[in-house]
């Protein structure tokens, strides 16, 4: 017996000299990876980071005959639907503006602009050509009420009085753009301009084109532009203008509430449309339509059948607590791993599909930073992997220091063997 309390202090000393931070009650430290419901939604999280996905195979229907390049995306998981010809460079004509209103609802987020900010149109914003809303040199327009010229009027000048007003020169803010499609892994995409007027070196895809559009729809204020059919400009001035959605389908498609239509004789009709049925959304693009009417009509056609055929079953929210990962060195020992995106399977309707869930966590060592990368969320449907979504810190970890540890250690040996 008193051996045995002469050995206790030999091994507390042994605990303190050796620094070693486990749990001394023995209890293993292992974490199984997790799946489990949702928790409560939190706001978003710092620069969204997508996941990686795999495209669907469904059968292949007989949609959008006469587009030339056409593709269906369910933004949520960034699943591919259905696609042709979907990585094929072409002219995108106004659909450049998504861009253009994407770098500027960025800007408003990060405070760098406010809707309410008022921007002086300059003479070359006032000269351009085509769709505008006829700024005169000097006039000043509200940040909205110019993002409502370009989401239902498409106007050039108001792209152009953005442009400048972000970036100094129009050129400045085409270097933003290209600098965004690339962070976008828009690879078929380059920009010469911010507006889709005809300009050398200035193309994209249908896939392309929906991934900036699944970008533009991060920000939500910006259907409240796109999805009004019409709606006045400087009502109450001596030069009041009517603006009429570009988009004829907001009023004739129930549920579609964008994004961006475009036309030039090289483009030819073009459309980059979202809708909003049954607690899903879809992106439908086509390029290289030969007329206004065919192209509506097989966007339709587009969405009728993405609706019909695929539901989205929602496993996660952005902001969702997925998991406790293992935390080496630190004041805590876990730390609480969230997504930062909606994480969901699309099925197709009826489908009784095994859905499952695992987290790998990466070997995160303290200090952590509030939104450091510290594992991959993995959902399999029916044996096939199709999303990889990043996991990040909640919270802050600090690491612990030598007196810390040593005061964990004493604490934990003093515990040892006393019933809860």
């Amino acid at each position: 017996m008193n051996s045995g309390k002469r050995m206790m202090p030999i091994a507390f000393a042994g605990i303190l000299l050796s620094g070693v931070t486990v749990d001394l009650i023995g209890k293993p430290t292992a974490f199984a990876a997790v799946s489990q419901p949702t928790v409560s939604e939190t706001a978003h999280f710092g620069p969204l980071q997508r996941m990686s996905v795999e495209k669907v195979e469904p059968q292949s229907p007989a949609l959008a005959k006469q587009a030339r390049s056409a593709v269906i995306m369910e933004p949520a998981t960034g699943k591919v639907l259905f696609a042709k010809n979907e990585h094929t460079r072409m002219p995108m004509a106004s659909i450049t503006k998504i861009m253009t209103m994407l770098l500027v609802m960025e800007a408003v987020d990060s405070g760098q602009l406010k809707l309410t900010d008022r921007v002086r149109a300059s003479d070359y914003a006032a000269s351009m050509g085509g769709s505008q809303i006829f700024l005169e040199p000097g006039e000043e327009m509200t940040v909205q009420d110019l993002m409502k010229g370009i989401a239902m009027a498409s106007a050039n000048d108001a792209c152009v009085a953005l442009a400048e007003h972000l970036s100094g020169t129009v050129d400045n803010f085409v270097m933003r753009m290209n600098a965004r499609a690339a962070s976008l892994g828009m690879k078929d995409t380059h920009f010469a301009n911010c507006n889709g007027l005809p300009a050398a070196n200035h193309y994209s895809s249908a896939y392309d084109i929906a991934l900036m559009t699944r970008a533009l729809l991060e920000h939500p204020q910006i259907t409240t532009w796109t999805s009004v059919y019409s709606d006045y400009l400087r009502k109450e001035s001596a030069r009041p203008l009517w603006l009429v959605n570009t988009n004829k389908l907001v009023r004739f498609y129930d549920g579609l509430d964008g994004m961006k239509t475009g036309y030039t004789s090289e483009a030819k009709y073009c459309l980059s449309a979202t809708a909003k049925k049954h607690g899903m959304r879809m992106i439908a693009v086509v390029l290289g339509e030969p007329k206004p009417t065919v192209r509506n009509g097989e966007v339709t056609s587009m969405l009728n059948w993405a609706f019909a055929q695929y539901e989205f079953r929602s496993l996660y929210k952005r902001g969702d607590i997925v998991g406790q990962c293992p935390v080496k060195g630190g004041r805590e020992r876990v730390v609480a791993g969230m997504v930062n995106a909606p994480v969901g399977a699309i099925l197709e309707r009826g489908q009784n599909a095994a859905i499952e869930k695992t987290v790998v966590w990466n070997e995160v060592r303290s200090p952590i930073k509030k939104g450091d990368r510290i594992g991959t969320l993995n959902v399999k449907v029916s044996d096939r992997w199709v999303g990889h979504y990043p996991v990040f810190a909640v919270r802050d970890v600090e690491k612990a220091t030598l007196m810390y540890r040593v005061g964990r250690a004493f604490q934990s040996f003093f515990s040892f063997g006393k019933t809860p």
